[in-house]
């Protein structure tokens, strides 16, 4: 378990709150639209990673990963970030917020869960209330920069009508008891611009066009040697 501190971004009023995390998933491919999703799957196919035994599949890491932290350590330099929508149970309702399923594409190849659990999973530290966004849900949008050398490049982007939607994310996942207290469920990404590649710093955001407003967060890689 992990808690961690976000700033709860409500239509009304900004207030801050501490939440147990105890349950960490990875949502993979949750395309809506399958030829986009099957262009992600052949993406990663590249780099030799198996197609998933189901779309979508949800795989489980361990909640301390999730971190708010503004830099990460990775083992190595085959490890890439990619911008996804978070969804938070408490109290029995959903918060929404945005993070970066940081992978190590390296051992993805062999094994996709062990993947999951080598790197640290960033979280911006602000949240909405998914009531208030669910009836324009479709029309938010994911984007994502990666400093490459050192150049900061657009990376992905995405509105998420091309994802499944939230509830029914959740309803595959979990039945009809909804997103357990205490979990934290990744939902799925875009197809990277020029390919999935490494990076320096990763930015991601979630932007809401009706309510004007954006949930920015990004990170420093730092990568450790490899010895023997």
């Amino acid at each position: 378990m992990v808690d961690l501190t976000f700033t709860l971004d409500a239509v009304r009023q900004r207030s801050q709150l501490t939440l147990p995390i105890r349950q960490a998933v990875i949502a993979g491919w949750t395309g809506r639209d399958p030829v986009a999703r099957d262009k992600h799957i052949a993406e990663l196919e590249e780099l030799g990673i198996a197609r998933p035994a189901s779309t979508p599949i949800y795989y489980r890491v361990a909640a301390a990963r999730l971190t708010t932290a503004p830099s990460i350590e990775v083992s190595g330099v085959e490890s890439s970030g990619e911008v996804e929508f978070v969804l938070i149970g408490t109290q029995g309702r959903i918060l929404v917020g945005v993070g970066s399923d940081h992978t190590d594409r390296k051992v993805e190849a062999y094994g996709v869960t062990v993947s999951k659990q080598m790197c640290d999973k960033p979280i911006a530290p602000e949240l909405w209330d998914f009531a208030e966004v669910a009836d324009h849900w479709d029309q938010i949008v994911l984007r994502s920069f990666a400093t490459i050398g050192d150049e900061r490049v657009p990376y992905q982007e995405g509105r998420l009508d091309g994802m499944l939607p939230a509830r029914e994310l959740i309803a595959r996942g979990f039945g009809g008891g909804g997103l357990p207290d205490g979990c934290a469920m990744f939902g799925g990404t875009f197809a990277a611009m020029g390919g999935i590649r490494p990076a320096t710093r990763f930015e991601f955001e979630i932007e809401d066009p009706v309510l004007n407003r954006t949930i920015r967060h990004g990170y420093d890689v730092i990568e450790l040697p490899i010895l023997g």
